[in-house]
């Protein structure tokens, strides 16, 4: 039952797994059709982008869209990550480590961001949006 969150930021329609269809894009490639897009330092490949049920729904409930968060991310505006965290972050982006970033919507409710580590050729498979409790 996945649905593709549109990338007018409309609401999906169903539960939604995948967020954009643009498998491997690079950040430049994610963001050139959204509001805003395009104006940060995009600092990382995001791979897919994909959300558990349980994210979305709160980011309908706060009526915010999950291009607020992934824009941070990948900018290197890790959320609210301790400063050990952020470090790791940073070398992550230089050697292809897995990144966290650590958000919170406007009702207050915690969510993260996972890009997974690169493989062999220095490619992310995905990166994740998803509540704490459903990791």
């Amino acid at each position: 039952m996945d649905a593709v969150w549109s990338l007018d930021g409309a609401p999906p329609t169903a539960p939604v797994t995948t967020v954009a269809g643009l498998a491997r894009a690079s950040p430049d490639e994610c963001f050139e059709s959204q509001p805003g897009g395009g104006v940060m330092d995009l600092k990382l490949e995001l791979g897919q982008l994909v959300a558990t049920p349980g994210a979305l729904e709160v980011l309908s409930r706060s009526e915010q869209s999950p291009w607020d968060f992934v824009r941070r991310h990948a900018a290197g505006d890790w959320g609210d990550v301790c400063a050990g965290d952020a470090r790791l972050n940073d070398a992550a982006v230089r050697d292809g480590g897995r990144l966290l970033s650590v958000y919170h919507t406007l009702e207050g409710v915690k969510l993260w961001i996972i890009t997974e580590a690169a493989d062999g050729d220095g490619c992310r498979a995905a990166t994740t949006i998803l509540l704490p409790d459903e990791y």
